[in-house]
């Protein structure tokens, strides 16, 4: 797919988003800008490069400074914030947008940031703004954040990718852009790893000896080398969780930061950490050789890295040096195997390392309980969505098994433009489900609001978890068409509920969303026509209205038994949803046809 037509694509799917919002009847116009914005925000957090995001444009003049803001997003444990400021301009024509502009916004943003640090923001807007809880809470925070990024989001194409660090009460402040070709190579190609281009003469003194194997029918190439302790933490800190393959990255966050066994190596042992440790697997889409001091073969650069096995280790190391300082790490090397993939499939390219993954932690004492690509729950739903139709014949839902696998099925199939035209109307972005939407959808309808809140990939992680035995095996049902029409439904009846809630309230409209869909499967999920959602593919106007009563009625319900916390927060708790479901609702109207008397 041509950047031309994927920009083309993504204000398809922006306006797509819109149609689907304004069939709710809210109070607010949706704004394109905005509905960009989350649609960047929520893939970046799909694939690792910011957490789990929040919606909040914020416009204003300050003390003679202009502050923007279109989102937000905060690690679990409050020391990384990402800032997000959007500029759309929704021409299907490519053009570009200056430096000058970029930077200007991003500038906004920072501005925004320097006023909430200072405690000045918070007294000049009104409480039910949702930029003034966000502003307390950066205040709070601010001085044990340990990283801050401001992302400039644009749908043109910026020469600079990136501007010079900031300092803003003593924390340096990252400025960088994500545009429309940035996020071609993202969205469209589905592998964000692209851009992890590692020049080992630059960030270890040389290239990496090696033993290089070429592979002239496997597929890809194969290397040993021997990685340093301290150019492994740079590459941690510079990359983060992107670094980590999306299976490792889930293990990792429902596990300790730091191996008590590594950390104790580390600080007592450091010489024997390449005896006792296992060391880590990389896949790479690309290597570069050179050579070292004696002039044997060395890796020079690896572009796409990514580590498949090994995430506690590195995670360890990084998070042992950042926990005390005085960590030796020049001391410290770590064995590492390499693979350089050479399939120019895609879609088969991320099955096999997914294998890789998979047979790699199958090998040691890790257990990884979302191996999730390849599981038969996952394959099962992907071929009933394959090969079920909707009830008017034509169209069908499609399951994103693997990452990016929508748009590589749009660049196959959409061979000539009247094809891909009738392939979008048959199965539309709206009509796209990712594994992570599904567990959302589900675990919503399942009553469990406050583990949906955790966030995507967290959410993600439980709903493995309960489809995996105590030795990594799958004991979920392979659904069957009855099964996979009545997910639909529910994920039918969470987009809808979704759409109605965003205009009508200004902040933690995710939330409202999760707790309304499970307030109504609590109090009539066992009289609701799943049958009937799937054959209308819609809901009705009567159950559209019950929605928006108790919208608001759910909404009072999280601000008061927040108690003056972050409504976001105090819903990721069990004792939320308790105090949720305990709450009286009004009486449901009458004449709703898809729950049964």
């Amino acid at each position: 797919m041509t950047l031309e037509e994927f920009l083309r694509q993504m204000h398809a799917e922006v306006q797509s988003e819109i149609s689907e919002r304004l069939s709710t009847g809210g109070p607010a116009y949706p704004h394109e800008e905005s509905v960009f914005a989350e649609v960047v925000m929520q893939h970046m957090a799909d694939i690792g490069m910011t957490f789990e995001p929040a919606v909040c444009h914020f416009s204003a003049k300050v003390s003679n400074a202009n502050l923007r803001l279109s989102g937000w997003a905060l690690s679990d444990d409050n020391e990384q914030l990402d800032l997000f400021v959007s500029l759309y301009d929704g021409s299907d024509d490519l053009s570009s947008i200056a430096d000058a502009d970029t930077k200007k916004a991003a500038e906004q943003c920072l501005q925004f940031l320097a006023t909430c640090a200072s405690g000045k923001l918070a007294g000049k807007i009104d409480e039910s703004n949702d930029a003034h809880a966000l502003s307390l809470t950066i205040q709070d925070i601010y001085p044990s954040l340990e990283q801050i990024r401001i992302y400039a989001l644009t749908d043109r194409q910026a020469k600079s990718k990136n501007f010079k660090t900031r300092e803003v009460a003593g924390k340096t402040v990252k400025l960088e852009v994500m545009d429309i070709e940035r996020l071609h190579r993202h969205l469209s190609e589905g592998r964000p790893r692209d851009e992890l281009v590692v020049n080992f003469e630059e960030v270890a003194g040389s290239p990496l000896p090696c033993v290089y194997v070429p592979g002239e029918t496997s597929g890809y190439d194969y290397a040993l080398t021997v990685m340093p302790g301290e150019t492994l933490r740079f590459i941690y800190e510079k990359y983060g969780a992107r670094l980590l393959e999306a299976n490792v990255r889930s293990f990792l966050s429902a596990q300790a930061k730091v191996n008590k066994g590594i950390r104790d190596t580390l600080r007592s042992d450091p010489e024997r950490f390449m005896a006792y440790n296992n060391g880590i697997v990389v896949v790479a889409d690309e290597a570069g050789l050179g050579r070292t001091a004696d002039g044997s073969v060395g890796i020079l650069w690896l572009k796409g890295m990514q580590i498949v096995n090994g995430g506690q280790t590195t995670a360890s190391i990084y998070f042992t040096k950042k926990k005390s300082p005085d960590t030796d790490l020049t001391r410290v090397r770590v064995p590492a195997k390499v693979i350089v993939m050479k399939v120019q499939d895609p879609v088969a390219e991320e099955a096999l390392i997914s294998d890789i993954s998979r047979y790699a932690n199958s090998q040691n004492s890790v257990k990884l309980s979302d191996l999730s690509a390849n599981k038969p729950f996952h394959v099962a739903i992907e071929k009933l969505a394959n090969d079920t139709y909707c009830p008017d014949g034509v169209g069908r839902w499609f399951y994103e098994r693997a990452a990016g696998s929508y748009t590589t099925m749009l660049a196959r199939e959409g061979s000539t433009p009247a094809r891909l035209q009738k392939l979008k109307e048959a199965v539309p972005p709206a009509r796209k489900i990712t594994k992570t939407d599904l567990a959302k959808y589900l675990h919503a309808w399942g009553q469990r609001p406050d583990l949906v809140s955790l966030g995507s990939q967290k959410n993600f992680d439980r709903f493995m978890a309960d489809m995996t035995g105590p030795e990594g095996e799958s004991v979920a049902p392979v659904p069957d068409v009855a099964a996979y029409k009545a997910m639909v439904a529910k994920a039918l009846l969470f987009k809808k509920t979704h759409a109605l809630v965003r205009p009508l309230f200004q902040a933690f409209q995710a939330n409202v969303a999760a707790y309304l869909v499970a307030v109504m499967a609590n109090r009539v999920g066992d009289r609701m026509d799943l049958d009937r959602i799937w054959l209308n593919q819609d809901i009705s106007p009567q159950l559209r209205m019950q929605l928006q009563t108790w919208s608001s009625e759910v909404n009072d319900v999280l601000h008061r038994t927040a108690d003056g916390r972050m409504v976001s927060e105090w819903a990721k708790r069990p004792e939320c949803w308790q105090a949720v479901v305990k709450a009286r609702y009004s009486e449901l109207v009458a004449g709703i046809p898809e729950i049964r008397a």
